[in-house]
């Protein structure tokens, strides 16, 4: 662990493939919501709530709590974390109870006034497009800055520091520089396709939340968007900790049909047959 290896210096297609994913990060989330609030009319308020509520239900909330539990300095984590299919279970339960709570007290409370469908995908688009924004566009752009440092020289220093301090973080410092040498524009179609499924899931939780919210007979919707995203974060889960031993693209095809079907239902069986109150 921690071996020196050598660091290859960072070249244009890797800066352009980085600027570009940074751009596509921040940008289309914007100009989807822009658009669908001149079309449908919407007021912005709803795309930042539901921003906001990612913001507070996943970076303040679900991740700092799921670090706790999973930490191999408790008793408890040491258990989870020598069983994969646990470990995996519970990477996909934080998600799934956080985010789709929280989808359910921004609709009774900041959105408990605003009952139209649409405030269902303007909720969608800002949840949604958060996440696309803090994965893309500042996951490409944090590495912008990794790969200024390895191409000014200041990387291996950085290494050298944290080797001094946390000895086994430095195998994965060199896992992203190695990353960065490979990447190239070929690799942002995948990273797009698997945004574009997860915004797509985002929405259709959102439409299953918010009739939930609005309608006591559908209840049982919030219950199952939890199962849902579960299921769904489980299995990337499972892949991420090589349980499921199976190519990405076969991983981002069970999202993709995952993410429609879920979609189609809520979309289909929901939102279609609403006849607006």
């Amino acid at each position: 662990m921690g071996v020196d290896m050598e660091i290859t210096k960072i070249g244009v297609e890797q800066f352009a493939t980085l600027i570009l994913g940074t751009g596509i990060g921040f940008i289309v989330p914007i100009v989807i919501a822009i658009i669908w609030i001149i079309r449908k009319k919407e007021h912005y308020i709803k795309v930042i709530v539901g921003a906001l509520t990612f913001l507070i239900a996943v970076l303040l909330l679900e991740k700092p709590l799921q670090a706790l539990v999973v930490s191999t300095n408790t008793t408890l984590g040491a258990y989870i974390n020598a069983r994969p299919i646990l470990l995996a279970f519970v990477f996909g339960l934080f998600p799934g109870v956080f985010e789709e709570t929280g989808r359910f007290i921004a609709f009774k409370t900041a959105l408990k006034k605003h009952q139209n469908k649409e405030t269902a995908i303007s909720y969608g688009i800002g949840h949604g497009g958060f996440e696309i924004m803090m994965l893309m566009g500042m996951g490409f752009g944090a590495y912008i800055s990794y790969a200024l440092m390895i191409n000014t020289g200041t990387f291996e220093a950085m290494v050298e520091q944290v080797r001094q301090v946390s000895p086994e973080q430095v195998d994965s410092l060199y896992a992203i520089a190695t990353a960065l040498s490979e990447l190239s524009l070929s690799n942002l179609p995948l990273s797009m396709f698997e945004r574009v499924f997860a915004f797509i899931y985002h929405i259709a939780a959102s439409i299953l939340v918010f009739y939930a919210c609005r309608e006591k007979k559908c209840f049982f919707l919030y219950p199952l968007a939890i199962v849902l995203h579960t299921i769904l974060d489980m299995f990337v889960s499972l892949y991420s900790l090589k349980v499921l031993n199976i190519p990405v693209m076969g991983l981002e095809i069970i999202i993709a049909v995952f993410s429609v079907l879920v979609f189609a239902g809520a979309y289909l069986g929901l939102y279609k047959k609403d006849q607006q109150m």
